[in-house]
């Protein structure tokens, strides 16, 4: 005779809900990571517009590039949402403003290096509920990242933010 699992009023077992909190759980996550990728749509878009001078013209022409990218990010991230059931969010992180070129890109590298930080957490996510496909999605959209992370770095001529210890 079968094993019965424990089931509630619904007729979903303990496993069940569990499953559906954790994939919930992932889709709140994944939508916190979209309003970042818009913060960097948005941020990328201004500063490549407000750097002014010789100094800055290379970066911000990399800045226009970075601003593409994270649309397609935030492309990918919003349809991994609506795939796992839910709806994608309409609403940006805060951007920081400055008049200060150094300060725009510091506010940019900081979000970057949060960014890895948070994607690496997702690839661990979904592959716990056996979404390899987001989780390859995440690892290649981590990859442009910590590109955009070694640029803004370059830029402002310090060592790139460590971000060890969490795979992916």
């Amino acid at each position: 005779m079968p094993d019965k699992k424990p089931q509630d009023q619904k007729g979903q077992s303990n496993q069940d809900q569990q499953n559906d909190k954790a994939v919930q759980d992932l889709i709140n996550a994944l939508n916190e990571d979209l309003a970042r990728e818009y913060q960097a749509v948005i941020a990328y878009t201004v500063y490549s517009n407000v750097l002014k001078g010789a100094k800055w013209m290379s970066i911000a022409a990399e800045l226009k590039k970075h601003a593409s990218e994270e649309l397609q990010h935030a492309l990918i991230i919003a349809d991994q949402v609506d795939y796992l059931g839910g709806m994608p969010t309409g609403t940006p992180k805060e951007v920081k403003l400055s008049e200060k070129p150094e300060e725009m890109l510091q506010f940019d590298l900081d979000n970057e290096t949060v960014t890895i930080k948070n994607y690496r957490e997702r690839v661990k996510q979904a592959e716990a509920l056996g979404h390899y496909a987001l989780a390859e999605q995440l690892r290649k959209i981590i990859s442009q990242e910590q590109e955009h992370q070694h640029d803004l770095a370059t830029a402002l001529g310090i060592d790139v933010p460590r971000v060890l210890g969490q795979g992916a």
